[in-house]
């Protein structure tokens, strides 16, 4: 048996192989596009083993998907790939349209023909589990509850737009065609891998380098933040056990502001890697002008999966940080690799030189 893993060479997903494979699981196919922040570094660590076979290739290909699916016959497809930074998504909502919307659409599609055909106890068994975020839930007041699977989806950026829509594809795939579909909605993810365009990556490479630290607007903008690898643990765990049809919250408990999390992740760095100087990093923060649309507040009510299939966080926010900030530090030749000319335009563009 096998499982067919896309967007694998990302951030969350190259995470859930590592972890999958050093787990015992079986044989993973991964396909992944490998666009900025797709990156096959990202799985140096299982280059020449026999149990990862990575493909180069779009989920919107249909003809490649349905090859792969009728030549591996995986028992589940994990769909990770998308494309997940709001900026980017508020200067090119195109790409997330393609992407998120028409390409998870495809791989349903081609996912419902392959299950469609198999005999009936592989049918039984087979599971599309479908990755999404907290942000299609749209934006929480400071006294509301945080999120529950139940919360209507109310998206406000383009980004989070086309992951709602992916979300009513994959549900109307269950509901109309019977495809076990299983989705996740999560809260923010920090850990190894991450590209250095988001928050805790991009302020530790810009607090080493000298570099300010931007913050929006007021920096009181608050997120649940979870340990890229307790998701992949409650990733695992709803493929393994997770009712079709359902849908499963993963989220961290660990509900910061943006600026707490920056003060944070400064406070470790000084005592790791203090400044020349002898001053603190904190003095490298600047605020920039807000993000179109930024959402307040995000928050996650995991209190489902905890109780239906008995998983939870391991890591708090503190200690996934001293690891998070370990890994950046033992990796500055990955970090550099990833830094192309093409990311520094990008940085410039957004947030008009400081984060350059």
């Amino acid at each position: 048996m096998t499982i067919l893993v896309t967007g694998g060479a990302g951030f969350i997903g190259a995470n859930f192989v590592l972890d999958w494979l050093a787990a015992g699981g079986e044989p993973v196919v991964v396909l992944d596009k490998l666009t900025y922040a797709g990156n096959l570094d990202n799985l140096a660590a299982l280059r020449g083993d026999p149990r990862l076979v990575f493909v180069h290739g779009d989920i919107g290909d249909a003809a490649l998907v349905s090859g792969l699916l009728g030549r591996h016959a995986p028992r589940a497809v994990v769909h990770f790939a998308a494309e997940s930074h709001v900026d980017r998504s508020i200067a090119d909502p195109e790409a997330f349209i393609q992407t998120n919307v028409v390409g998870t659409y495809r791989l349903l599609n081609a996912a419902l023909t392959h299950w469609q055909a198999l005999p009936r106890p592989e049918a039984a068994a087979f599971r599309f589990l479908h990755v999404s975020t907290d942000e299609v839930y749209g934006s929480l007041a400071p006294d509301d509850p945080p999120f529950a699977e139940t919360h209507p989806h109310q998206p406000n950026s383009p980004y989070s737009a086309s992951k709602a829509a992916s979300d009513h594809l994959a549900r109307a795939w269950f509901h109309t065609y019977g495809l076990p579909v299983l989705t996740t909605n999560c809260s923010n993810n920090y850990g190894p891998f991450q590209f250095p365009e988001k928050l805790i990556p991009l302020i530790v490479r810009n607090a080493l380098a000298g570099k300010t630290l931007p913050i929006y607007g007021d920096g009181g903008n608050v997120r649940d933040w979870i340990y890229v690898a307790d998701h992949c643990a409650g990733v695992r765990r709803v493929l393994e056990a997770g009712r079709p049809g359902e849908i499963y919250n993963l989220g961290g408990n660990q509900e910061k502001t943006n600026l707490d999390v920056v003060r944070t992740v400064c406070a470790r760095l000084d005592a790791v890697r203090p400044r020349a100087d002898g001053r603190g990093y904190a003095e490298q923060i600047a605020f920039v002008k807000d993000r179109a649309g930024h959402d307040r507040r995000y928050g996650i009510d995991a209190r489902k999966a905890e109780r239906e299939l008995g998983w939870r966080p391991a890591e708090s926010f503190e200690t996934g940080i001293e690891k998070t900030i370990a890994w950046y530090l033992g990796h500055a030749e990955w970090v550099e690799k990833v830094t192309s000319g093409a990311y520094r335009d990008w940085m410039t563009q957004q947030y008009g030189g400081t984060g350059a």
